[in-house]
């Protein structure tokens, strides 16, 4: 088994949309409310590329089964070297370091365009995200309470920051 990084194609927004529902429907990964369409995503996408940001999708024998991204943390000119990122792996494909080649290929790509800054956002609850980017070398940086509400309950929201060297 040999995991495959390339850049997003337009054919791989409906696998991207089924994993980002998952998500949705069934976590506090993602603090939307909304399914994603097909045409929002593409949207989406086609904006994070236009601003120049990567958007990287993971493959097993040519069969989509990650992305990653990143791009503006805000959006004022004083952040244009701080980005925030964002991994996501198949439900069933977790534990076969498809995350990690994702989140070191992101890396990789910002230090490339000289950025300074990549930062998480993680759901308090989500502790596997944590340490997992820990591993990386992000370092938690701080915590905002109930900064989300999903699922009848406040969510707490860590902020992860890696310093690109």
């Amino acid at each position: 088994m040999e995991i495959k990084i390339r850049p997003y194609q337009t054919q791989d927004a409906e696998t991207i949309v089924s994993i980002l529902n998952y998500y949705i429907a069934n976590s506090t990964a993602l603090y939307d409310y909304e399914l994603r369409t097909l045409e929002k995503q593409q949207a989406i996408f086609e904006e994070k590329l236009a601003k120049g940001f990567p958007v990287i999708v993971a493959t097993i024998d040519d069969r989509a089964v990650g992305f990653g991204y990143y791009s503006e943390f805000r959006f004022r000119e004083a952040y244009k070297f701080t980005v925030e990122h964002s991994v996501y792996v198949m439900p069933n494909e977790h534990g076969k370091g498809i995350g990690k080649a994702i989140l070191k290929y992101l890396i990789n790509l910002a230090k490339k365009q000289k950025l300074h800054t990549m930062i998480a956002v993680i759901d308090f609850e989500n502790q596997s995200s944590v340490t997992f980017h820990e591993q990386f070398g992000f370092t938690t940086v701080g915590i905002i309470k109930e900064s989300g509400y999903k699922f009848e309950r406040w969510l707490h929201s860590v902020i992860m920051q890696l310093i690109l060297k």
